[in-house]
């Protein structure tokens, strides 16, 4: 993934999720239900931090920071797609 590279405020109401950052950097940021940033973690194996949990429900969104980002991302169970006002708008 390359700078410039932002996911919109969601959420996973049925799992959590993991992000394994295999190069590269990424920051990820929590929201209350305001839109309000409650965490921010930076993300990146060349400070020995290698990734981030998700709790399941957590409003979260991450933004790329290091061109040639690589990530692993991990959730519990088959893939399902996000569902109405899984978005924070």
């Amino acid at each position: 993934m390359e700078p410039g590279t932002v996911l919109p405020i969601h959420r996973h109401r049925h799992t959590a999720e993991t992000y394994i950052v295999l190069r590269g950097s990424i920051k990820v940021n929590f929201y209350d239900d305001n839109k309000n940033i409650i965490e921010q973690n930076l993300v990146t194996p060349s400070q020995g931090v290698y990734g981030v949990h998700i709790p399941a429900g957590q409003w979260h969104t991450f933004e790329v920071m290091e061109s040639g980002t690589v990530i692993f991302e991990v959730k519990d169970g088959p893939y399902s797609p996000l569902g109405e006002g899984d978005i924070l708008g």
